[in-house]
């Protein structure tokens, strides 16, 4: 996997003081605007998940979160030939909804799914492109499985870390393409 993790690295963006003072944000822009980079870490995502991989667990959809987890996400189901289920910040989706509110690690949100969107013992993978300190991953992964889902494991293409999120996610099944390990590397 370290090639795809070198290919990730090569293509994030780091952009100082945004959302706000002190933040790094890891921009995957680049990444996703190079079809054949793009293209490489979608197979890879989805070699985890198809049958020739030893541990690949069937899934029924996937579920991204707003709003480069819609890019990871729909791609990822397209390739897996599964349903894609959009994570949305609240009030953008019509119609009934569920909805969850957490704590960034730049101030609070709320998502919601619609409350028909998975059913009873769906397997979903669940996606975004940065595990930061875990917040939006568990309360997305919350409020589908509340919803009735089987959540059967977050994706994401970067992982902070240093900021702790895969120690809050618990016992979640957790997999990163490409992990920064101190503030020193963002």
């Amino acid at each position: 996997m370290s090639g795809v993790s070198d290919l990730v690295a090569s293509r994030l963006r780091d952009v100082a003081d945004f959302p706000k003072p002190g933040v790094v944000f890891k921009d995957i822009t680049p990444l996703v605007g190079d079809g054949d980079a793009f293209g490489a870490v979608i197979r890879e995502l989805a070699a985890r998940h198809t049958s020739a991989s030893k541990s690949a667990q069937p899934i029924d959809a996937v579920a991204g979160v707003e709003a480069r987890g819609f890019i990871i996400g729909a791609a990822l189901a397209l390739e897996l030939g599964v349903g894609f289920i959009p994570v949305r910040k609240a009030g953008k989706l019509p119609g009934e909804t569920v909805q969850r509110s957490y704590a960034l690690e730049y101030g609070t949100a709320t998502i919601e799914i619609h409350s028909d969107a998975v059913s009873p013992g769906q397997r979903v993978l669940l996606v975004d492109d940065v595990l930061a300190t875990g917040g939006t991953a568990i309360a997305a992964w919350d409020l589908l499985a509340e919803s009735g889902a089987d959540v059967v494991g977050f994706e994401t293409i970067v992982e902070l870390a240093f900021l702790g999120g895969r120690e809050a996610m618990g016992e979640r099944s957790v997999h990163a393409l490409h992990v920064v390990t101190g503030a020193e590397d963002a």
